[in-house]
């Protein structure tokens, strides 16, 4: 857990993943520690601006990718147990198994531009690109990288948990029935209901309020606010 932030006058521990810096590949988990490396008092407080050249660049998390990888291990593991095996048995006299003469046949005889044959490719080719695009991207898209104060130290907030703080915030505000909050990348989108109050007043405060609590939060890329309010609809 890291050190509590402060947004106007209010004190909020916010979860955050933390992990051994690294600029590239992997991540592996690292004893908690606290961002700043000091303390932060009380009330109306702000965390320190930081820059990527103080602390380094502040990238994305990349996943392990341990499910991919454990079922394309186990396919291979399969297939080449079983060619294995048959080969093995072939060379200490026994014939081959019936599938694998069938296989040898079909691959000899069957044309190129037959039917199963573009289907067993594509087949082939989905799984390839989708393998290479598990290795080439990060994954974990649901943690938003903080800004870094030291270079050995990375964190990570994640999208559910900025969202209830931008929703606690917005509820705060004179007016604000209720709010949702879908929480993305670059984007947060705000949608509130307002019981009394001019709706224009109401989405002016909420810009402001939301505006500070993203600044608040210590992403390194924070995230546009788009606010949207509206009358509660009546019931029956």
């Amino acid at each position: 857990m890291s050190e509590p932030q402060g947004t106007e006058g209010s004190t909020r521990r916010l979860p955050v993943v933390e992990t051994a810096a690294q600029p590239t590949g992997p991540t592996g988990p690292s004893d908690p520690t606290d961002l700043t490396g000091q303390e932060t008092p009380g009330g109306d407080s702000s965390p320190p601006p930081a820059s990527d050249a103080a602390g380094g660049r502040a990238g994305r998390f990349w996943s392990a990718r341990r499910v991919p990888a454990g079922i394309v291990a186990l396919l291979l593991l399969v297939v080449a147990g079983a060619f294995l095996y048959d080969v093995v048995a072939v060379r200490t006299g026994r014939s081959a198994l019936g599938w694998r003469r069938e296989l040898a046949r079909q691959l000899a005889e069957r044309p190129l531009d037959d039917t199963w044959v573009r289907v067993g490719a594509g087949v082939a080719a989905a799984l390839g690109l989708w393998l290479l695009l598990l290795a080439l991207t990060p994954g974990l898209r649901k943690v938003l990288p903080m800004r870094r104060t030291r270079p050995d130290v990375r964190a990570g907030l994640h999208r559910d948990a900025a969202a209830s703080v931008l929703r606690d915030r917005a509820v705060e505000v004179a007016g604000v029935q209720s709010a949702r909050v879908r929480m993305r990348r670059r984007k947060a989108r705000v949608r509130a209901l307002a019981h009394f109050r001019e709706l224009d007043d109401v989405r002016t405060d909420l810009h402001g309020v939301l505006d500070d609590a993203v600044r608040g939060l210590g992403l390194a890329r924070p995230p546009t606010v788009s606010v949207k309010v509206a009358r509660p609809g009546r019931k029956g």
